[in-house]
């Protein structure tokens, strides 16, 4: 679940954070209604808490499921249909983040790629992207950490995971010691994700 929602939040929410980005004022799409109108919509989803939203859009995640999987309906409910809510979900807040990261770039050095001839392509992939790899990479780790926090209500539509483990077992059964146990190896995991972010952010970072 978390793989696919990540691979899925990274490739949509780049695209939705490089928009917002670009449509504001003074940049190279500028346009204030449709940023406006996108600004709205990732805001309105980000709004949903998590457990909301996966009841919320169950209906969809279903049919798209149904229709990926050839009209199995032993595929309504599990880890892909989870997968689905987590990747709404991860889209939008991604999406911010990597706004964030394209607005710290200076813009002097947007002008002197301008200046140079560049295209909006070049800008965009040589300019934009290059110079907020660092942020992205280390927005990218909050992101699945997120995405690895959310999946615990996956149980709920029958995602499985850990989460789901701790809360069937060790909460509803009463058994503390698998509680403990997928507690400190979520922690394990969160510790190990954040060690390797931070290693690939001080890498690429140039500055």
């Amino acid at each position: 679940m978390v793989i696919i929602a990540t691979v899925i939040a990274v490739l949509f929410g780049l695209a939705i954070g490089i928009c917002l980005h670009l449509t504001n004022p003074n940049q190279l799409w500028k346009n204030k209604w449709a940023n406006k109108t996108l600004g709205t919509l990732v805001d309105f989803l980000r709004a949903f808490p998590f457990v909301i939203l996966m009841v919320a859009i169950s209906p969809f995640s279903e049919s798209l499921i149904n229709v990926l999987s050839g009209n199995n309906p032993t595929a309504f409910f599990g880890t892909y249909t989870a997968s689905v809510a987590l990747s709404v979900a991860a889209i939008p807040y991604f999406a911010r983040l990597v706004e964030q990261n394209l607005r710290e770039i200076p813009k002097g050095i947007i002008e002197a790629a301008q200046a140079m001839g560049a295209s909006n392509t070049t800008i965009i992939f040589r300019v934009l992207i290059t110079e907020a790899r660092a942020g992205i990479v280390s927005s990218t780790t909050v992101l699945i950490i997120s995405i690895l926090s959310y999946s615990a209500a996956a149980g709920m539509i029958g995602g499985g995971g850990l989460g789901d483990l701790a809360i069937r077992y060790g909460y509803n059964r009463y058994q503390t010691d698998i509680m403990i146990a997928v507690v400190v190896l979520l922690s394990i995991i969160v510790i190990m994700i954040q060690a390797l972010g931070n290693f690939i952010t001080r890498k690429i970072d140039k500055r």
